[in-house]
């Protein structure tokens, strides 16, 4: 590409999710309430799995990081989906879509590898439930989840550097509603080739080796089960793995969907359905499974809101002695100034 074919860009526009005007408002509310319920939702859950006594295990300590990647990734991507909805402008500035696509990759790199500690976390609870402080122990937690967050955002800077490099030509149409890597590539007149091998490398060996842990971690977590011999150990060893299991299909699920698909079956609308789901619906998701299928998290919820509750009608009670009280104080200092 000659020289003078190349644009030095300051935004990209963004496609609209639909080009129909009678779905704009619908779909505006739609992914309002399901964002506002993600934040709330996983808001609450790194709040009581740091309050609740009971939540200080192993197990919630992973849940509160998986809350806290669900709403990083959602919240890169939902409030400006909204924001194009409400001002019809797709607009999104240079800079501005490398930071969305920094966390975007990073949070989501972050929590593939969360997941297979949670994995692993059930794995040594269920099988080796003697040892399970010993070896599960805060250090060992602490080093779980910080080795995803620094990895992720190793592997985050380094795409994202790579790609805004590189010379964009003058065509700043992003095919996604979102700073997606694989989008920006399209728009690249510079030789994509080690952009290309990096980003399916790291691909590649992060969603392998991440799917391969929580494989080889539920097997071995079946075998045990099924050598129990009360069915109420049975149950409740499945019980406790039922949750985070439930999560891993959804998320794992969404990405066999978009990525495993043969190129023939791919569509923009599928394809756009699928981003959907896994940025902005997944968030959602996973604390709402943990508050339904999760009994110390549906107790600790209970519990925390019925304090909630009697701290505000205290509150509201003296709120009305106080004023009850000044009044009268009142009313009797101007007795006194008639009599």
């Amino acid at each position: 590409m000659d020289k003078h074919n190349l644009t030095l860009l300051n935004e990209f526009i963004l496609l609209e999710i639909t080009d129909r005007p009678e779905l704009q408002a619908p779909l505006f509310w739609l992914f309002l309430i399901i964002y506002l319920i993600s934040v709330v939702g996983n808001l609450g859950m790194i709040i009581l799995t740091k309050i609740d006594s009971k939540l200080q295990t192993p197990m919630y300590f992973f849940l509160r990081h998986l809350a806290v990647t669900d709403l990083g990734y959602s919240t890169a991507v939902g409030p400006k989906m909204l924001i194009n909805f409400v001002v019809n402008d797709n607009k999104i500035s240079y800079y501005f879509c490398a930071t969305q696509l920094v966390f975007l990759i990073m949070f989501i790199t972050s929590e593939v590898f969360i997941l297979s500690a949670m994995s692993y976390d059930r794995y040594v609870a269920i099988c080796s439930p003697l040892l399970y402080t010993v070896i599960m122990s805060q250090r060992v937690c602490w080093v779980l989840v910080t080795i995803p967050y620094l990895y992720g955002t190793f592997v985050s800077l380094l795409v994202t550097i790579k790609i805004f490099n590189l010379s964009f030509c003058g065509y700043n149409v992003i095919s996604h509603f979102y700073c997606d890597c694989l989008s920006l590539l399209s728009l690249l007149c510079s030789n994509t080739h080690d952009i290309e091998l990096i980003i399916l490398i790291f691909a590649a060996v992060d969603c392998i080796s991440s799917f391969l842990i929580v494989v080889v971690c539920y097997l071995l977590v079946l075998a045990a089960i099924l050598r129990m011999n009360s069915a109420e150990g049975r149950h409740k060893a499945f019980s406790t793995c039922g949750s985070h299991l439930t999560v891993v299909v959804v998320f794992y699920g969404t990405l066999i969907f978009m990525y495993m698909q043969p190129k023939s079956s791919h569509s923009f609308d599928t394809d756009e359905v699928a981003s959907i789901f896994y940025t902005v619906v997944i968030p959602m998701l996973n604390p709402l499974i943990y508050s339904f299928r999760n009994n110390d998290v549906k107790h600790a919820l209970h519990k925390t809101l019925g304090q909630l509750c009697n701290i505000f009608s205290q509150s509201s009670l003296y709120h009305m002695i106080h004023i009850n009280y000044i009044m009268g104080f009142k009313l009797f200092s101007v007795c006194l100034r008639r009599g």
